[in-house]
């Protein structure tokens, strides 16, 4: 294997919560949500307005960790059910 399952669980869980922040990232820093009242609110703040110049690079980073996220979750759980398989199968003792 690449890498070790555990290892592999690790990374996918912890790609999966950056997929989040990368998620709370974009919609906060999004364009439609101008005109709601939160917006309006945020907008007086210097703070904010630099956090929604870099909306696309939020987004980046929000796709390159939903397609790591993806191929290491096709790995992990994909590649090590076929291996358990394979295990059992052959390499196993035969029952006595």
């Amino acid at each position: 294997m690449l890498i070790e399952p555990a290892t592999g669980a690790r990374i996918t869980f912890m790609l999966g919560i950056t997929n989040i922040i990368g998620l709370f990232l974009v919609f906060f820093s999004c364009r439609c949500l101008m005109g709601s009242s939160l917006q309006k609110r945020l907008w007086q703040h210097d703070w904010y307005k630099k956090f929604y110049n870099a909306h696309c690079h939020y987004w980046k980073l929000f796709f390159i960790s939903v397609l790591i996220h993806a191929v290491f979750a096709i790995i992990y759980f994909t590649f090590r059910a076929r291996f358990a398989f394979v295990k059992q199968r052959f390499f196993s003792s035969p029952p006595r």
